[in-house]
């Protein structure tokens, strides 16, 4: 048998039992997350980190089929010392998501199937690699987030815990509006709400948060079951309190400027 039968061979093994060790660890991970009710988070990555091991045992033993290539390789090795530096600064972005991943693996700050907030991103974890995260953003988008990135931010995780969120909601009125009246305005439109929470240790609240230049802001504060549900609630709330406003004199001002001309300053003089 030839040198590249040899090779040839070496290559199609190596192809075909990593696709079939994967899809039967997909679908032994798979059943396993199901019987034992735990997430698919660290399966996922084991999985991924055995197939390339798979690949690069597949590489080492075409490396060895060919006569005089293993000492090359050594040779080359031990010589390329300044090449190797710069492969290592090119791969290190590389290397870096990788270390990500793993670390996201162990350290779980998320799983598969958390919804999170990672910078200005909001969505549900699909899917982690060994280089990169994919979020479903609530616009049913699929964002590919690199596992560096992700260390490095700030992570809101919505479902670790307990899955209820304090919801505000920002109005703001004229100074010639009655403030009681706003409140008892939008505690009522909030109480109304059917997704508001109404347990005892859990009211709704208005507070009056500044003095601004044109109105006077109040902010609401209210529970609901969770973060999905908050943002909805709060814009429900927000039309129909505008609707109240409307019919009963409370007034959203717009802002006021005053434009004094040069020339006016001049003649006043």
């Amino acid at each position: 048998m030839t040198i590249l039968i040899k090779i040839s061979i070496a290559i199609v093994v190596t192809v075909i039992v990593a696709q079939l060790i994967s899809r039967a660890l997909a679908a032994y991970f798979k059943s396993a997350t199901r019987k034992l009710k735990v997430d698919e988070t660290s399966y996922s990555v084991v999985r991924r980190l055995i197939i390339v091991t798979i690949y690069i045992i597949g590489a080492i033993v075409v490396i060895s089929l060919i006569p005089g290539l293993p000492d090359l390789v050594y040779a080359v090795a031990v010589s390329a010392g300044i090449a190797a530096i710069v492969i290592g600064l090119a791969a290190q972005q590389t290397l870096s998501n990788l270390f990500s991943g793993i670390s996201i693996v162990f350290s779980r700050p998320f799983r598969v199937g958390d919804v999170v907030e990672i910078g200005n991103e909001y969505g549900t974890v699909e899917d982690i690699t060994l280089q990169h995260t994919v979020i479903r953003t609530w616009q049913n988008k699929r964002q590919i987030i690199p596992n560096s990135r992700i260390s490095a931010d700030t992570i809101i995780n919505w479902t670790i815990g307990d899955l209820t969120v304090l919801w505000k909601v920002d109005f703001g009125i004229s100074y010639d509006s009655d403030i009681d009246l706003a409140r008892s305005i939008i505690l009522d439109e909030i109480n109304k709400h059917p997704d508001v929470m109404q347990e005892e240790d859990r009211e709704a609240n208005v507070l009056v948060t500044e003095l601004g230049d044109f109105a006077v802001n109040l902010r609401t504060r209210f529970w609901v079951a969770d973060r999905p549900t908050a943002f909805v609630t709060g814009a429900e709330i927000r039309e129909s309190v505008k609707k109240r406003f409307d019919r009963e004199g409370v007034e959203i001002p717009f802002p006021y400027r005053t434009v004094v001309y040069k020339k006016d300053l001049e003649r006043a003089g």
